[in-house]
């Protein structure tokens, strides 16, 4: 199944929705950026809101991000991107303890296509406050999910080294 296979959205938007991610992918964001509002204004989407903040996460512009994910949970609260993604920015910026509510939520979501992006969020979070052993269970969480994820096969590698 494709991603996009999930998005519900009519076909104009679709249609800009679409081009739009390519170029995000591709590294044109300001052109992306322009093509997400285009999405946005033919029909608004918890997906164009999201991916319209990380597109302004790319860009620096990580409260901007912040604002579109918080207008994707007003239109969709079960989508559990924009809730990770929240948690991600926050992390960025160093506010690891306003993260964790954000990725709690992100798990509990009921639509999420990659739900191992919470889990390895907090890994990282208690990871980073030395928590290893609530680091250790959330990596273990991911990896359970997304058994080919390396990154995170390395982190539950590193964590049993130190607490063994």
């Amino acid at each position: 199944m494709d991603f996009f296979d999930n998005i519900r959205m009519n076909e104009q938007a679709f249609a800009f929705f679409r081009k739009a991610y390519e170029l995000h992918m591709s590294g044109e964001l300001q052109p992306a950026i322009v093509l997400y509002k285009r999405s946005l204004e033919a029909q608004p989407t918890a997906e164009a809101h999201t991916f319209l903040g990380w597109a302004y996460s790319f860009t620096g512009n990580l409260e901007e991000a912040i604002v579109e994910c918080q207008r994707a949970i007003a239109i969709d609260p079960d989508f559990g991107n924009p809730y990770n993604d929240i948690g991600a920015y926050l992390i960025q910026q160093g506010k690891l303890d306003e993260a964790i509510p954000w990725l709690q939520k992100a798990i509990a979501a009921r639509r999420y296509a990659n739900p191992e992006y919470p889990h390895t969020n907090l890994g990282r979070i208690y990871e980073m406050k030395a928590l290893w052993p609530l680091a250790l269970y959330e990596f273990e969480k991911a990896l359970a999910i997304r058994p080919e994820n390396t990154d995170v096969q390395r982190a539950v590698e590193r964590l049993q080294a130190l607490l063994n």
